[in-house]
């Protein structure tokens, strides 16, 4: 008979329904499928097609993962049916409804634990419930933010020692206390639900989240210790919290993988895009992305155009637009001019791809922390860009403490709705980018980069960091499960 100790290890993960968290967590439960563990995915109707797609290749080498698709709470709050991801959501209201579905969506994910009894749950830590619902199975829950331990120290702190209440304006800077290194941000920067202001559904889940934080059983970070050293030792030695590095996850996808991760686009798209890169010289390339959520509006659209041009450049930028009749972010007769020297991609791009191709020489981004940790993991320079969440902490790791990147001037944090004005200028992004492609700071940047990509890499393979505290969390788990 199998004793429970002859099991194999089997871990359910529950990813929040934004592909910046979707995407990571996909890659994370394919690592621990890669090792042994039976991974089972949570997900919604709507998003069934985005997973099932990228579990693919693992299923085929014969790996141990699968898909469980439940019910969202759509219309229990009164959402029309198919709200099921972040960028679905068409205004605040749809907003404030579906955080009150995520919590609903506790009643979803509670009978399943109870029929399937795994050996433990990795949930997004936009789901608090998940702590207590999987104490009642006798099951640890581990916790995924999606953030780097930089970014996780940095608003640990902000919230623990509230040092924006010390300064007279929202834009005089102040120092973040307590951390390693000397890091000043301005009440502006911050996102309002750091600040915990307000009784919006999302506030409510962040206080929730901060209370689980404190009564689960430690979290998964998907991140290289040879990045953040410092950091990685300050929220684990100073906050005392468990917690185990096991990225970058994006480094297990095969080439086929990279063309369909997030895809919306054809193929052929990819095919066309990539054509274009292999005409082109190495480093010469800027590459323009702002992730799956920023909504520019058409005004700053078109300070972007115009400062692309102005640059002289060669570029490929991604566009959260629909091709149409009348663009109005675009100066008239743009994509004539900038024939052959620019190519703007309408939706979705395949970023890991663009990225590793030696043709970029730099990347405009806004700073999330996938897309950071892609373009490390590529060996790409940053141009700075934070719009919202955790962006604006992100940018002091690339610029200030790794030094591998140059700010923008962003000042002001911006939630996901559409803004109404170009709050970057024309001026400073031609000044960011044509100083960066023809200045020689790059150079000494760029070897810095190469040099953690180097790092990313050894530290996935056997033996390596990431590896290695892979290898001790599967091992801590088997020992909890007997």
């Amino acid at each position: 008979m199998e004793t429970k100790t002859d099991q194999q290890l089997h871990i359910f993960f529950l990813p929040y329904m934004a592909q910046g968290h979707t995407l990571p967590l996909i890659d994370i439960a394919k690592l621990f499928a890669s090792r042994g563990v039976k991974s089972t995915l949570i997900t919604t109707p709507v998003n069934a097609p985005l997973f099932s797609k990228a579990i693919q290749t693992s299923k085929s080498l014969g790996f141990k993962i699968e898909l469980l698709v439940i019910k969202f709470p759509s219309t229990e709050v009164g959402l029309p049916e198919g709200i099921e991801r972040t960028n679905l959501r068409k205004n605040q209201e749809q907003v404030e409804k579906y955080f009150k579905a995520i919590i609903l969506f506790q009643q979803q994910v509670e009978p399943i634990l109870d029929q399937h009894r795994p050996h433990c749950l990795v949930a997004d830590a936009m789901f608090p419930w998940a702590t207590d619902v999987a104490a009642k199975f006798g099951i640890p829950r581990i916790i995924f933010h999606g953030a780097g331990f930089f970014p996780l120290c940095a608003s640990t702190s902000v919230m623990r020692y509230k040092p924006q209440t010390a300064v007279s304006s929202d834009s005089e800077s102040f120092v973040i206390p307590g951390l390693p290194d000397e890091i000043k941000m301005t009440k502006n920067k911050l996102a309002p639900f750091l600040i915990l202001e307000g009784e919006s559904e999302l506030i409510k889940l962040v206080k929730a989240s901060i209370e689980a934080d404190e009564t689960s059983y430690g979290i998964i970070v998907n991140s290289f210790y040879e990045l953040e050293p410092d950091y990685a030792d300050h929220y684990r030695k100073v906050f005392g919290r468990k917690a185990w590095h096991i990225g970058p996850a994006s480094l297990c996808e095969t080439e086929k993988d990279k063309v369909e991760r997030g895809r919306e686009g054809s193929v052929d798209e990819v095919h066309d895009c990539l054509n274009w890169l292999n005409s082109k010289k190495p480093n010469s390339v800027v590459y323009i992305c702002f992730g799956s959520l920023t909504n520019f509006s058409d005004c700053q659209l078109l300070e972007i155009a115009l400062a692309l041009e102005a640059s002289r450049q060669q570029f490929i930028w991604v566009v959260k637009k629909e091709k149409n009749d009348k663009e109005e972010w675009l100066p008239e007769g743009f994509e004539q001019r900038v024939e052959g020297k620019g190519l703007i991609i309408r939706g979705w791009a395949p970023q890991l791809l663009i990225l590793q191709h030696e043709a970029v020489g730099a990347f405009v981004t806004h700073c999330g922390w996938n897309s950071i940790l892609e373009g490390v993991s590529s060996g790409v320079p940053m141009i700075t860009w934070p719009v919202s969440a955790d962006q604006f902490f992100n940018e002091k790791l690339v610029t200030q403490i790794l030094g591998i990147g140059i700010a923008i001037g962003a000042q002001k944090w911006e939630d996901d709705s559409v803004q109404r004005e170009a709050n970057v200028k024309r001026e400073a992004i031609e000044k960011a980018v044509t100083e960066f492609m023809v200045g020689h700071e790059k150079e000494k940047m760029r070897s810095k980069v190469l040099e953690l990509r180097e790092l990313a890499r050894r530290a996935v393979e056997d033996g390596g960091s990431s590896f290695s505290d892979l290898t001790a969390l599967i091992e801590k788990l088997k020992s909890l499960g007997s």
